[in-house]
């Protein structure tokens, strides 16, 4: 029997006449390591059916977040939840008043995955709270990808005003020292809106470059390991869910989607195309100094005449300590041209934010998940509903691309940095973005390679270095740290004639560049000290092989003296050399203070010894993939070191770490007529403790190995192991 044949049958069997409506659309095949394939008749049902196997593997935490979404947690988990719920109430209206502007298909997603999480909730009442019902809506999905204005910016800016460098800045539209009068209560970033600056890899190589002339695309983010959170905790929206998603005819995507949401920021392939999104971190927002209206209370001036500040009080209520219903107001201030974030005696501060009330992002990524060919996607990219991120692409017809995305406004004046711009008129505003041609872009540069390790986009290649007088001057400042210098190495010195496996060897690289520019300097340092402890220090770093391999001895010893050297000198003298421009992959090199770099290093003996650590202690000894039964050596450091295997850890009892961060979701795919394509999750596809799928894949990843995906209709069908339309198993095997 054909593939097709097969897929037909399974949508004609029976269905139950209890079953809901959207569920007798779509079938669930779950294959190896419990991977969901989603068959749906239509769109809607698709995102029904993504809706209801999120439940099944996140099961309350999913609707939390949808309830998160509507600004209404406080009111059952307490005043904690304050600060986002108010944030939310704004995004929540925003979705309200748009969601009827979505394209169609859009909105019968965002439906679709609405009702599938309600279907679950009907199903299993037992796993949720009382206060957990099932009538959530495509609004309450749509609001999970409705962008507002950065709180976090915001704050940064305002926090300036209580310190002593923002003195005598007044003039200059910096921050004043003291602190005036606030536009209301202090500008706070939502608990949920983080202040790490996650990261990811890419690479993309062209065809010149592979033994099956096919492009390959690696897709590697680096984000905290929330996979395993409790089952009631809000889903941060920042991790992974693996998944394939088909409607015959309109679809066939497989990619990872944010837990919690029906699209988030997606990256993955269909059969013609795929791409990798890395965080980019523009700058968008800008702040603008206004001058107090001297007659009129609550005016400013702009254009010679008065702007009225629009008052705003929410409430929101939430669970007192005592169990009672409690309310808070808090009052905001706002203008046509954003909120109003400061105030002083003198000067209105008004923050405006691109990402302002942006809400076609699913849609955008809609589109982009059923594009066919280059043209079509970059036609998709000019929409920018998606405010940052690099794109790192790669197609069958042998492209390779890279495109650095923002949503950056196209200023009137000069870059402000940490300063405010002056505002005397409205054209001392900016008011449109800049033209989508002047952001780099890099379609099949010389060398048939792409990468991207967040860094700005200068040296995506270096055979084509990035021409600034090109592109706006408010992209980021040029940089190349030690990981994007690592990728550049990997990625151009690999040679040609590179296999699908070639390039999973070449991303799990244990490689420490920090040791390979200052480990002999350090030895020399530490050979001209005195003492027995740096003899024997000494001894195990020249013998250590500069890698963070789980069978090296010399890592855990080195990193430890590198967090003390680097957080006792400055930046400006860390290194004797630093990183040049003019040279940009060889610097920066050796030690800038070798009496502190000999001191860190007796540091680093002494914290080993209170730990009951061998100096010589394999780097896997120490740092594990600790999850279910797995306890298993995993290679892999932090990105400070230049690691591009970037793995972040937290204490977990006798001395050892546990790995917690970094390297979650990798795919790799060759762009073949069929793509073929090896992804691993590191923390399972389920929340569920104690499931099978919840540690099936932590020993894997510590090997450093990946499982192959199955995407034919004859490959799914082979590694099928249940198969059930959400809410009935239907049959198990293919």
């Amino acid at each position: 029997m054909t593939g097709a044949f097969l897929v037909a049958m399974a949508m004609q069997s029976p269905v139950p006449d209890t079953i809901h409506p959207l569920a007798a659309r779509v079938e669930i095949r779950r294959t190896d390591y419990g991977v969901p394939h989603i068959l749906a008749d239509d769109l809607e049902a698709m995102g029904f059916g993504l809706g209801y196997v999120q439940s099944e593997d996140y099961s309350a935490s999913i609707a939390v977040g949808m309830i998160a979404s509507r600004g209404t947690l406080a009111r059952h988990l307490g005043a904690e939840e304050l600060d986002a719920d108010f944030v939310a109430r704004e995004v929540h209206a925003r979705a309200v008043a748009t969601f009827h502007r979505l394209d169609p298909r859009t909105r019968a997603v965002y439906g679709g995955f609405a009702e599938g999480v309600n279907h679950y909730i009907r199903l299993h009442p037992e796993e949720y709270p009382a206060w957990v019902t099932p009538d959530f809506t495509g609004i309450d999905a749509l609001a999970r990808d409705v962008q507002t204005w950065s709180r976090r910016d915001a704050a940064r800016f305002v926090a300036r005003f209580d310190t002593p460098e923002a003195g005598n800045a007044r003039d200059a539209g910096r921050a004043p020292a003291h602190p005036g009068t606030h536009a209301g209560p202090p500008v706070r970033p939502p608990s949920g809106e983080s202040f790490i600056l996650d990261g990811s890899n890419a690479w993309a190589f062209h065809g010149t470059r592979t033994e099956s002339g096919h492009t390959i695309l690696l897709r590697n983010p680096h984000l905290r390991w929330d996979g395993d959170h409790d089952l009631l905790e809000r889903p941060s929206g920042l991790t992974y869910y693996e998944a394939h998603v088909r409607v015959p005819g309109v679809i066939d995507f497989y990619g990872d989607f944010r837990i919690g949401t029906a699209f988030g920021i997606i990256g993955g392939f269909n059969a013609h195309l795929g791409w990798a999104t890395t965080n980019n971190y523009p700058t968008l927002s800008q702040v603008y100094r206004l001058d107090i209206h001297p007659a009129l209370a609550n005016h400013a001036v702009l254009d010679g005449r008065p702007l009225p500040l629009t008052r705003r009080d929410v409430t929101v209520d939430h669970l007192a300590a005592d169990g009672t219903t409690a309310l808070e107001t808090r009052t905001s201030w706002t203008t046509p041209h954003g909120p109003v974030i400061h105030r002083t005696g003198e000067h209105v501060y008004l923050l405006k934010d691109p990402r302002d009330g942006e809400f076609r992002r699913g849609e955008q990524f809609l589109r982009m998940m059923m594009t066919r060919n280059l043209d079509e996607w970059l036609a998709v990219m000019r929409m920018r509903a998606h405010p940052t991120s690099n794109f790192t692409y790669a197609d069958r017809a042998g492209n390779i691309v890279h495109y650095y995305n923002a949503r950056l406004p196209l200023l009137p004046h000069p870059v402000t940095g940490d300063t405010a711009a002056v505002a005397a008129t409205s054209a001392d505003i900016w008011s449109e973005l800049v033209p989508w041609e002047t952001l780099p872009l890099y379609v099949n540069p010389p060398g048939g390679y792409v990468q991207q390790a967040n860094d700005p986009p200068d040296y995506t290649n270096l055979n084509v270095p990035l021409d600034r007088d090109t592109v706006p001057p408010n992209l980021p400042e040029r940089r190349l740290r030690l990981r994007s210098q690592l990728s550049l190495e990997l990625a151009a010195g690999a040679g040609d004639g590179l296999t699908l496996e070639d390039v999973i060897a070449l991303k799990h690289s244990p490689r420490v560049p920090m040791a390979e520019r200052v480990v002999d300097e350090l030895l020399a340092a530490a050979r001209a000290a005195e003492g027995p402890e740096l003899a024997d220090a000494a001894a195990v770093l020249e013998a250590w092989d500069r890698r963070a391999a789980a069978d090296s001895r010399g890592a855990v010893l080195f990193e430890r003296w590198a967090a003390r050297y680097f957080a006792e000198v400055a930046d400006s003298l860390r290194w004797r050399e630093p990183w040049d421009p003019a040279n940009p992959v060889a610097t920066p090199m050796g030690l800038g203070d070798a009496a502190a770099a000999v001191e860190a290093l007796r540091g680093a003996v002494a914290s080993l010894g209170d730990d009951g650590i061998a100096l010589d202690a394999r780097w896997g000894d120490i740092h594990r993939v600790i999850r279910g039964d797995v306890d298993a050596p995993v290679s892999g450091c932090p990105p400070t070191l230049g690691c591009f295997r970037v793995l972040l850890f937290e204490p977990a009892g006798d001395g050892r770490r546990a790995a917690n961060r970094g390297d979650s979701w990798v795919l790799l795919v060759e762009f073949g007529d069929v793509p073929k394509a090896h992804t691993v999750l590191a923390y399972g596809q389920t929340a569920r403790a104690g499931t099978v799928h919840h540690a099936d894949q932590a020993a894997m990843f510590a090997r450093g190995e990946l499982k192959r995906v199955a995407w034919t209709e004859d490959e799914i069908r082979e590694a099928t192991i249940r198969r059930y339309r959400p809410g009935e198993e239907v049959g198990r095997g293919g």
